[in-house]
């Protein structure tokens, strides 16, 4: 189990609260997208909890709007890294319990969506005419990406955001070709997809032992599915404003959910994948 506090601090950022019974054995990587790699979609919580608290001001028994806040604030980061539908269908359930009536999880969601995509428009369109693509990713992504192709790792993707998003959106950002066809979102059908599945499709596809699947994310839910498969667990704790250092409260998160490993971004990629490969001797 992973433990309250680092066991061990490698370079400046890098925080080992459990190590792998074993290192080296790295064959399979999967990736979140968003605050993992991606920067396009930062801001996506505030806007998911704006819609939240505003539905739930609406219902009979509302709560002061800092109740409300904390309640929305809370199901949100504990889905994060599950499909947007989930956090819609918790929504409802909010509202329901405070004596109202929900609109159809689906619509919140397409609301979301609407919302989001007025937010990130800009950033969009300054991609597709060829602005600067390491300002919308997260630091040393790339390097992190090139390392683990050198190595010989096969790479997937995987997002809460629905898929033809992501498969655009990865394309945008130059980090594509790191997958290839291995690119997973969220669907209409949302019972045919999830991380877990994933993670032990994966596995049982590979026949994979414990150490030899990682998992890379920002999301309680990827942190989580990959203790359950065994797999080592890296939480990047990044702040989605672009900004270096560590998301306090993400960290919590991260940790609670068991990550063994985590960083605030990637920059210090080359250490941390000599660590996990054994190649050092710390």
């Amino acid at each position: 189990m992973s433990t309250a506090f680092p066991i061990q601090h490698l370079g400046a950022n890098i925080e080992i609260y459990s190590a792998p019974p074993v290192r080296g054995l790295i064959q399979h990587a999967v990736f979140d997208f968003d605050g993992t790699l991606s920067l396009i979609r930062a801001g996506w919580q505030e806007i998911m909890l704006s819609l939240c608290v505003e539905a739930l001001e609406k219902t009979p028994t509302a709560k002061d709007c800092a109740t409300l806040t904390d309640i929305c604030r809370d199901f949100i980061l504990q889905l994060t890294g599950r499909q947007t539908i989930y956090q819609m269908m918790h929504l409802a359930e909010e509202v329901r319990k405070h004596g109202g009536t929900p609109c159809d999880p689906l619509d919140y969601k397409w609301q979301y969506l609407n919302l989001l995509q007025g937010k990130i428009a800009h950033r969009l369109e300054a991609l597709e005419q060829g602005a600067e693509k390491n300002p919308y990713r997260i630091r040393g992504s790339i390097a992190l990406l090139d390392e683990l192709t050198r190595r010989g790792t096969t790479c997937y993707l995987a997002s809460g955001t629905d898929e033809p998003f992501v498969i655009a959106e990865a394309k945008l950002l130059g980090v594509d070709h790191y997958f290839s066809e291995r690119i997973y979102g969220a669907r209409d059908d949302y019972q045919a997809f999830s991380k877990q599945m994933l993670l032990e499709q994966i596995r049982n596809d590979h026949g994979l032992h414990g150490a030899e699947l990682a998992v890379f994310g920002d999301g309680y839910v990827e942190i989580e599915s990959a203790r359950s498969v065994d797999g080592i667990a890296i939480g990047i704790a990044s702040l989605e404003s672009g900004e270096q250092g560590w998301d306090e409260w993400k960290k919590e998160r991260l940790r609670t959910a068991g990550a063994q490993i985590m960083v605030p971004d990637w920059q210090e990629s080359a250490l941390l994948l000599s660590f996990l490969f054994g190649e050092t001797d710390v």
